[in-house]
């Protein structure tokens, strides 16, 4: 199976028909509607959910699946995560917008194309993303993940192009 990823969580019931209250990351909305499986992560077993229909209300997801009938069987997953496949959810990226799983064992170079070092880590944040950089002597540096810095990823070639500003990087 492919790589599953988190696309919401299951925050409670909603009525007594089954039907679930999700919350989900804002803008994400098409996932709910065009991506046809879903599977629920719960107590290490994964569970597959066929969506019979969605609707949404201020920030959830009010989400009826064909497998869930009523308020215990609600309660039985409410809490859990709902997930997708990987390749199911790709397409619905924004350019300049990537998994962080993705950017994870990318190889490094400035724009020389001189080896820094591979993304060993990334860190989120409301306030900034960073990239956790090991250069060829094990060492960690802090990347800020900003355009002006990070000026280029290339997924296919697995290289990320980094302008190293005085101080960011010492050259290897």
């Amino acid at each position: 199976m492919d790589k599953l990823l988190s696309i919401g969580k299951i925050l409670n019931f909603h009525g007594i028909q089954g039907e679930v209250k999700v919350g989900f990351t804002e803008g994400a909305e098409n996932l709910f509607t065009e991506v046809d499986e879903i599977y629920v992560m719960r107590d290490s077993k994964t569970i597959s959910l066929t969506i019979e229909n969605v609707r949404f209300h201020k920030n959830f997801a009010l989400i009826k699946f064909k497998e869930i009938n009523s308020i215990d069987e609600v309660m039985a997953i409410k809490g859990a995560y709902l997930k997708a496949p990987k390749s199911k959810t790709q397409r619905f990226l924004k350019e300049d917008e990537f998994y962080i799983d993705d950017l994870v064992g990318l190889s490094s170079y400035d724009d020389s194309d001189n080896f820094l070092g591979k993304i060993s880590a990334v860190s989120t944040s409301k306030g900034q993303d960073v990239l956790f950089l090991k250069d060829a002597e094990n060492k960690e540096h802090m990347i800020p993940f900003v355009k002006d810095i990070v000026t280029d990823v290339n997924l296919k070639e697995k290289k990320l192009t980094i302008k190293n500003i005085e101080g960011l990087i010492e050259a290897q």
